[in-house]
C-alpha cells in the first residue's frame, strides 16, 4: 500500500505490540473487546463499525481526496489522495490506512443497535485464516447480541456483502 511498515502499523499489530507493554487492554465496549481479542489470537486486524453511522454502502477505495475522516481525538481529516479508505455514499472515511485507523465517528457506542465486523488479511493463508477467524467469532458474538448475525467471505474485488439497515443520514 505504500505505507512505512514501523510508521503506519497494521491494526492487529499495533494490538499486539500495546498488549505486549501492557499486559492487558483497556475495556471500551463488549463487541469491540471480544473482537480485539479474536484479532490478538489470529494476528488479523478486525474493525467494527456502527451500521447506523454509514450512509448508504462501505466502499474499500482508493481516497481521491474529498473524504472526511473523523479521528478518536482531534479535528477531521482528509486523507491522502491514493491512500486506501472505508468511504460510504456521503464520502465520510470510516477508516483509513485500510484498517490501520478507524474512525471515531462510527465507532461502536452503547447506543449502536446493528454493527458491521469486518476481518481481513492478505498473505497467503488469508481465506484459511479468516474463515477459522469466524467460526471462532460468530458464536462468541451471539453470545452476547440480541440480534441476527450474518456472516460472508469476500474473495475478489466487486464481490458484495449486502446488508438492510437504517443508516446514517446527515438530515436525520
Amino acid at each position: 500500500m505504500g505505507l512505512k511498515p514501523t510508521q503506519y502499523r497494521s491494526a492487529a499489530e499495533s494490538l499486539l505490540r500495546r498488549f505486549r507493554k501492557e499486559d492487558a487492554l483497556p475495556p471500551l465496549h463488549p463487541l469491540v473487546d471480544l473482537c480485539n481479542g479474536v484479532s490478538l489470537l489470529f494476528a488479523v486486524p478486525i474493525a467494527v463499525f456502527d451500521v447506523a453511522k454509514i450512509s448508504g454502502y462501505l466502499e474499500v477505495r482508493h481516497a481521491v481526496g474529498n473524504e472526511v475522516y473523523t479521528p478518536f481525538s482531534g479535528p477531521d481529516e482528509t486523507p491522502e489522495v491514493g491512500e486506501v479508505v472505508f468511504v460510504d455514499a456521503l464520502g465520510r472515511a470510516h477508516a483509513r490506512r485500510w484498517t490501520h485507523r478507524q474512525s471515531g465517528f462510527s465507532a461502536v457506542g452503547n447506543e449502536t443497535s446493528s454493527a458491521l465486523i469486518v476481518a481481513e488479511a492478505l498473505h497467503d493463508s488469508a481465506a484459511a485464516d479468516v474463515r477459522a477467524l469466524l467460526d471462532r467469532l460468530s458464536p462468541l458474538v451471539a453470545g452476547i447480541a440480541d440480534s441476527e448475525i450474518r456472516k460472508g467471505l469476500l474473495r475478489g474485488v466487486g464481490e458484495r456483502f449486502e446488508f438492510a439497515e437504517e443508516t446514517y443520514s446527515p438530515s436525520a
